[in-house]
């Protein structure tokens, strides 16, 4: 890679520790007390069970001083309803991944992004995070990567990144969010950036942010929008482009939709039964559906056990699945305690377990076999 030289209430912080019971080992007070600092400083303790198996993480985030810094400007302290931009440093994220046996961890900024209302300052943030996050690859070999952050809604402006973040900083993809500013992914405005992406073969990870729609917001019910938002969030954009048809258009794209598919494994065979009768300008039947859900890739980042997990299973190509943290906006006990049951699960055999966690990755990445 080559550089240029250049309140939500009280209790959010115990909502989202609670939600973490779903993971089996965790206490309630061990991860209630995790979950409510904004910054946890302490460095991470050795899991239980011993070493965990060798995982590559593409569910990462990373915060440098200057995207904290914008974001609480522009109102984003507590990003999503969360209890606050948890701290972040290379030492803290490879202590992290040495616990974790995690051998290189793709970073991108999640939600809310890099663009706070004002295009120019957008574009200045995105080239400003994505050179940190190149400079961390290249000061750590082999220890991370980057998906590079794309200033949208402003289309040129991400056109200009996408060829400086692949060209000049060789990143490994894209991230994006599930809608930008209340337009999600599919959307014909975005047609020019999903064809450049189209025609670079790009990766694209597809991370969900908080609907628009105040009636959605106001459903969250005061609890932080990841714990239930983020799930439909993700869901909408997923079935935005199926339903337009970027998905078809735009074939060479490779979306990696996180959370083990959110709601869509469950929502298949309902959105494929009613697409026929939608009366689409470009009609969507079943078979191409279900084709383009399993040539979808998907992060197993959060709670995708006991549950998700079988289900997703049922629509995705086993070699399409990744390990994912999502570190550091979920605490270290809760991520521990879920790389756990990963490891133990006897939903997959050991040789898909290691496709899943580790090899899978390297397919998609090659570079990494380096």
């Amino acid at each position: 890679m080559m550089l240029n030289p250049t309140p939500r209430r009280a209790a959010l912080g115990g909502l989202i520790g609670a939600a973490a019971l779903t993971c089996t080992g965790v206490s309630a007070q061990t991860v209630s007390g995790a979950a409510s600092a904004p910054n946890p400083g302490t460095r991470p303790q050795p899991i239980e069970g011993g070493p965990l198996q060798p995982r590559v993480d593409v569910h990462a985030h990373f915060l440098p001083a200057r995207y904290r810094a914008e974001a609480a400007a522009a109102g984003h302290e507590h990003p999503d309803g969360t209890p606050g931009l948890p701290r972040w440093d290379t030492g803290l994220a490879l202590d992290m991944m040495e616990k974790l046996n995690i051998r290189t961890a793709i970073l991108s900024i999640s939600s809310p992004g890099v663009h706070f209302g004002d295009n120019a300052a957008a574009r200045n943030l995105a080239r400003a995070v994505n050179e940190e996050g190149a400079r961390a690859a290249i000061d750590n070999p082999g220890r991370f990567g980057l998906f590079a952050s794309l200033p949208l809604p402003d289309v040129d402006g991400a056109l200009a990144e996408i060829a400086y973040a692949f060209d000049t900083l060789h990143a490994d993809g894209v991230a994006v969010e599930s809608n930008h500013h209340g337009i999600y992914i599919g959307d014909p405005k975005f047609n020019p950036v999903m064809a450049e992406l189209d025609r670079r073969n790009a990766v694209v990870f597809m991370h969900p942010t908080s609907p628009t729609c105040p009636c959605c917001t106001m459903l969250s019910m005061g609890y932080p929008r990841p714990m239930i938002e983020f799930m439909f969030e993700t869901t909408r954009a997923v079935t935005n482009l199926l339903l337009t048809g970027a998905l078809d258009r735009y074939p060479n794209i490779r979306v990696i939709v996180p959370h083990a598919g959110a709601a869509v494994p469950v929502l298949a065979d309902r959105i494929a039964g009613l697409a026929p009768f939608m009366g689409l300008a470009r009609p969507v039947n079943a078979d191409q559906l279900f084709a383009n859900l399993r040539r979808l890739y998907y992060d197993m980042a959060g709670f995708p056990l006991p549950r998700l997990a079988p289900v997703l299973m049922e629509i995705a190509d086993p070699g399409h699945i990744f390990y994912g943290s999502d570190w550091p906006f979920t605490p270290f006990p809760v991520v521990a305690h879920c790389a756990g049951d990963l490891d133990r699960t006897a939903v997959f055999d050991d040789a898909l377990r290691r496709r899943i966690l580790h090899d899978n990755a390297l397919d998609l990445f090659p570079r990494l076999r380096a």
